[in-house]
């Protein structure tokens, strides 16, 4: 019998929510991260990210709507409407500055952490291909812009996108 103690001798790393989305987008075909900084309190954002039925579907490119079915602690089920008539069921995990989403088809990451006055946020996703870890490589990156620079403008007036 062996005694294990994961807490002996394991390296330990302490990521903030962005970094954490780096590293899973890392072990996942042709995502690509896309990372900025608002000169917005951290609690602005967040408020924005956490409104899944509404801001939300504002920030991710091409949703119309997203409707929570169920919420269960931080694991949450929820249907994805697109402004082109798809739909997708999504499953997953959200928690202050953190959205991860997905589904046969689709994926969506969010993450966000404080940053000296204002926030770091960063966005992955894309069309998901069925049965292996990768997504279609078209505009992704554009996507990911996009998604910074709608979540900029929701921030209000005078916010700065670096």
């Amino acid at each position: 019998m062996t005694n294990h103690q994961p807490d002996r001798g394991w390296p330990a790393a302490d990521l903030d929510n962005v970094r954490s989305l780096h590293v899973l987008a890392a072990g996942i075909r042709n995502a690509h991260v896309t990372e900025g900084y608002l000169d917005v309190p951290y609690d602005r954002i967040q408020a924005h990210l956490a409104d899944l039925e509404g801001d939300f579907g504002r920030i991710v490119p091409d949703m119309r709507q997203l409707r929570v079915l169920r919420a269960d602690g931080e694991h949450i089920e929820a249907l994805a409407r697109s402004r082109y008539g798809m739909r997708a069921l999504l499953r997953g995990v959200r928690r202050p500055g953190w959205c991860w989403l997905q589904s046969r088809f689709l994926l969506i990451g969010v993450a966000a952490a404080p940053e000296g006055a204002g926030t770091r946020v960063a966005f992955t996703g894309g069309v998901r291909i069925p049965g292996r870890a990768a997504l279609v490589p078209i505009g992704v990156r554009r996507e990911g812009r996009g998604s910074l620079e709608r979540l900029s403008t929701l921030a209000g007036p005078g916010t700065e996108l670096f």
